[in-house]
Order: C-alpha cells, then structure tokens, then sequence
C-alpha cells in the first residue's frame, strides 16, 4: 500500500513540474519527452545549443569524428538499421579530449544528448 501511495506521489511531483521527468527514467533508455536543458550548467547548455547550431547549418564540425556514424552498440536508443545515427561532439572546456557529451540525430531529424558518453541519453526534440 505504501509503495503503491510512493508511486502516485511521485507520478504528480513529475506531472507537476516539481521533479523533472528524466530524474525517474529506466537506465538506459532515452527519453521520450524533450528534455528541459535548464538543469544543466549554464555553460553546457551552451555548448549543447552551440553543436545543434551547427547540426543544423550542416558544419562545419570543429572535430574529425562529428558527423560519423553512431552505431548504438550499447542498445540504449532506439532500434535502427546501419546508417541511421550521427553523433557529433559538444564541447567540454578544460577536457584534453573531445569529452564525454555527444549529440546524436537520427535520419528522422530526433537529437538526442548525451553528458556521460552513451550511457543515458535525453531526447532534445
């Protein structure tokens, strides 16, 4: 009963804005609601904003490996024939590499984000 209680609780506290959505989702999966960039960093939602710019314009890309395939190894986005993903870096400042943060788009124009370099997503749109 109790469980049951938590449950319907944190259903509204969600439904109401008073937790973001994302904070309760199965790992590993996307999200299926656009994700609200305003719990992020300043910062980061920046350089989110900054790489979809880019996306968009079609480049150009500031990294060798932007716009090559995402293969989904990992299984945590939808299933896709080969081809269908493209990840592209989001700038990390102070990181010696290109970092942990990736956008990836499907061919159907989805983006999706990622902070912790494929280990959960949040769908952008």
């Amino acid at each position: 009963m109790l469980g049951w209680l938590l449950a319907v609780l944190v259903a509204l506290a969600v439904g109401q804005r008073w937790l973001p959505a994302d904070v309760f989702a199965p790992h590993g999966q996307a999200q299926t609601a656009a994700a609200d960039l305003a719990q992020f960093a300043a910062e980061e939602r920046q350089a989110v904003d900054d790489t979809i710019a880019l996306l968009k314009a079609g480049g150009p890309f500031p990294y060798r490996k932007d716009g090559s395939e995402f293969s989904n190894r990992e299984g945590r986005l939808p299933q896709e024939g080969p081809g269908y993903y493209r990840e592209y870096t989001v700038a990390t400042p102070g990181s010696p590499d290109r970092g942990a943060r990736r956008i990836v788009s499907g061919q159907a124009g989805e983006i999706y984000y990622t902070r912790d370099h494929y280990q959960t997503f949040i769908r952008l749109n």
